[in-house]
């Protein structure tokens, strides 16, 4: 699912639901990290680096610790950028060698609308707006949802580079249909605060693909390093 809104060269892996696939073994230092969350936590905490481990492995890294670091970024090895996600039933992680994009986001959620009052916490008046437009045409599709996962995956690609929060209000984000399908396709996030230095030139803008499949909403973003 994740694969298939990401470039070639990126490998994703993903779990879905409990499909048998148990967790490999923490590291002592990522253990250490949540020794003291529920199970629940626990298990995608592992579940979600058992994915990023597979990740690696088949861009030839060995296997080592993936720490969080600050505001929760996992910690790559050197040369690789990634992304990892988790909700309820389902784990992702993407990876991709430094060389070949910038930086990358992916972000997964329950295909359900968003708790009362979210909505209005995370969404400029104009998404609001677009978002009213486009349950009026399409009105299977959680539009709310969709939102705040692709502000999540939008966040994911712009920390690494930056170093530095993103408020939900400082993007502005216009979701995209694809001809014909009514559960994909692209968004664009216009950055309303000075964007990252990405080849030599800041950026204005971030691009993604989203789609709704098996009960989940999925999103991703990627930034090359020629992007404008």
């Amino acid at each position: 699912m994740i694969e298939e809104l990401l470039p070639a060269g990126v490998v994703a892996v993903e779990v879905h639901g409990d499909d048998g696939t148990e967790p490999a073994p923490l590291y002592p230092e990522e253990a250490a990290v949540v020794a003291q969350a529920v199970p629940k936590r626990r298990r995608e905490f592992a579940l979600v680096r058992a994915c990023a481990r597979r990740a690696m492995d088949k861009l030839g890294v060995p296997p080592q610790p993936l720490l969080p670091g600050e505001r929760g970024a996992p910690g790559w090895p050197p040369g690789l950028v990634g992304s990892m996600t988790h909700c309820d039933g389902y784990c992702a992680a993407a990876l991709v060698r430094a060389t070949d994009l910038a930086s990358l986001g992916i972000d997964a959620e329950p295909h359900s609308p968003l708790p009362e009052g979210v909505l209005d916490a995370v969404a400029l008046p104009a998404e609001a707006a677009r978002l009213r437009r486009l349950a009026a045409d399409r009105p299977a599709v959680h539009w709310d949802r969709l939102l705040f996962s692709a502000k999540e995956s939008v966040y994911k690609a712009w920390f690494p580079l930056t170093g530095r929060w993103l408020d939900f209000a400082e993007a502005d984000i216009e979701v995209l249909t694809d001809p014909g399908a009514r559960f994909s396709g692209g968004f664009r996030a216009e950055l309303l605060v000075p964007g990252p230095v990405v080849g030599g030139r800041r950026l204005s803008r971030f691009e993604g693909r989203w789609t709704v499949q098996r009960g989940l909403v999925a999103s991703a973003v990627t930034v090359p390093h020629d992007t404008v």
